[in-house]
């Protein structure tokens, strides 16, 4: 099926990232995975080429494009040639990170940091998630009390994306320890801030090229100019974000679907046992059936999600929906992509095998599965 959401205008915007991932990422890509760390360099590289937060305004260095279509290109380019992009952080930097600095910067503020953010100069990351806690954010313990123009910061953070790399990270944390919800606000902890440490680079199952790492706040003193908006709206800030963030999940996840069911099709083709190619018998071609209409199932709501959050219309609950089902997906046709491969599949060298490690992780970060359906259902009224 034609996908018709795409113009003239993204077809030659996905040949220019083709052409960028060939030449500056896909040779670097076994070396990423062996530091376990992305080279700061290629943020500045695709900043330098217009690849890094269209939607930052030209007086700030960036192309004032805001149309979420140009991310989907890019990260189905990154699917496509095998560089799972939540895996190298910059989806993470375009698509989770920059809405907070575009919507919530006084206009000191974005003189600050969008010109780098836009160049690439300045890698951005979000810390969320603490040691003790998951998805429960208003128990969070990390706090950052007033002392005259600056805020005390103590506490830590874990799987925190970006995390080695990043020069400018947007902590939750409690101003008021004393509240839940209400007590939260958001800061940004600048790198070379004295008292921010960075921990070791968690070893992970998959997404090798991913810096994932703790963070730790020991009296870090930070100016209250680095707070976003005001003080207490922490938690509402984070969930007017969560729908574009989870919505960016979902487009990769069905992207890195369509590009191991590609990747499974051209084995099934090449592939022969007892004298003819494993996809002409019966069970691969169900197999592969199946993962080709529910790909094109999720393709088809993933397009529709992102027109609706071009329109200002995509709800908490259509991101939650897509987020789950995608993802769910995602790991589906990984494990039966693996299985089709044979003991191929379970070979790092093959693509599938990198894939299905990768696939894991998506159905837990960003908010788990059960999370998504929780608040669907308790928009239904249960």
């Amino acid at each position: 099926m034609e996908r018709s959401n795409f113009t003239d205008e993204h077809d030659m915007f996905r040949d220019a990232f083709r052409t960028f991932l060939e030449r500056e990422m896909v040779p670097n890509r076994e070396k990423w995975t062996e530091a376990e760390i992305v080279d700061r360099s290629v943020f500045a590289k695709a900043g330098e080429s217009g690849f890094l937060a269209m939607p930052v305004p030209e007086q700030y260095g960036g192309a004032g494009v805001k149309d979420f279509r140009y991310s989907q290109v890019i990260v189905e380019e990154l699917c496509r040639a095998d560089l799972y992009p939540h895996g190298l952080g910059m989806t993470l930097h375009n698509d989770v990170c920059l809405p907070y600095f575009l919507d919530y910067c006084n206009d000191e503020q974005k003189e600050r940091w969008l010109p780098g953010i836009a160049s690439g100069e300045l890698i951005t990351a979000v810390a969320m998630t603490e040691p003790g806690i998951g998805s429960d954010l208003a128990s969070m313990t990390t706090s950052a009390i007033r002392d005259g123009d600056t805020y005390v910061l103590n506490g830590s953070k874990t799987f925190i994306t970006n995390g080695i790399n990043a020069d400018l990270v947007i902590v939750a944390c409690k101003t008021d320890p004393s509240q839940k919800h209400k007590g939260m606000s958001i800061v940004i902890v600048e790198r070379g801030m004295e008292g921010f440490e960075r921990g070791r680079n968690l070893d992970k199952v998959g997404m090798h090229a991913q810096d994932t790492a703790e963070l730790f706040f020991t009296d870090v003193r930070v100016p209250v100019a680095n707070r976003l908006g005001e003080e207490g709206q922490g938690f509402t800030l984070l969930v007017k974000n969560l729908p574009q963030e989870r919505l960016s999940i979902a487009v990769a996840a069905v992207a890195h679907a369509r590009a191991m069911l590609t990747w499974t099709i051209d084995y099934a083709r090449e592939r022969t046992a007892f004298g003819q190619p494993i996809g002409t018998f019966q069970n691969s071609r169900f197999k592969l059936a199946e993962m080709e209409t529910e790909v094109q199932i999720a393709e088809t709501f993933v397009d529709r999600c992102v027109d609706l959050l071009n329109e200002g219309k995509l709800t908490a609950e259509e991101a939650a929906m897509a987020k789950w089902w995608t993802t769910e997906l995602q790991k589906r046709v990984a494990d039966t992509g693996m299985q089709l491969h044979g003991g191929y599949g379970y070979m790092n060298e093959y693509p599938i095998a990198r894939a299905w490690t990768d696939a894991r992780i998506t159905s837990i970060y960003g908010g788990t599965t059960e999370i998504m359906k929780e608040i669907i259902g308790r928009s239904m009224g249960f």
